[in-house]
């Protein structure tokens, strides 16, 4: 399936079909590679590429909360801050994010509310100062 079709996939919910073309123009004008590939196959996208398409494909449904995991996993480093940008403008213009990351540097520019699941359980529950300050996390993240 090519770009385009896979967006559109996304917006097959009978609550999303009303605003396809407006979700797909926010979905463009957030990911504008995704708009000079729409014609390309999915499957010859880049990593970050495939990000970005699974996240505007998330888009396309016209959710109130959206769940992203490992937007980063893999990608080059210009890209991870392309997509953690994005990912700010979305949270910004109004959607609840929750997202699951490994990489708490940026992890801490964008959220409100941190979790930290160690071995299945809540280890850690708190605000950005709360886990800057903590040592147990220092640990575990910065080996410090």
């Amino acid at each position: 399936m090519s770009v385009l079709e896979n967006l559109k996939l996304g917006a097959y919910s009978p609550n999303a079909r009303p605003h396809e073309k407006k979700n797909l123009d926010h979905a463009f004008s957030l990911f504008p590679r995704l708009a000079d590939r729409k014609k390309q196959l999915a499957s010859t996208l880049s990593g970050g590429e495939a990000r970005m398409l699974a996240i505007a494909r998330g888009l396309m449904s016209n959710p109130d909360f959206i769940c992203i995991d490992e937007p980063s996993l893999g990608l080059q480093p210009s890209l991870r801050h392309e997509v953690f940008s994005i990912i700010k403008q979305i949270n910004e213009q109004g959607k609840t994010i929750l997202l699951v990351e490994q990489n708490i540097p940026q992890i801490l520019e964008l959220a409100d509310k941190i979790y930290v699941v160690e071995e299945g359980r809540i280890s850690f529950e708190g605000s950005q100062d709360e886990a800057i300050g903590n040592e147990h996390l220092k640990e575990i993240f910065l080996g410090m």
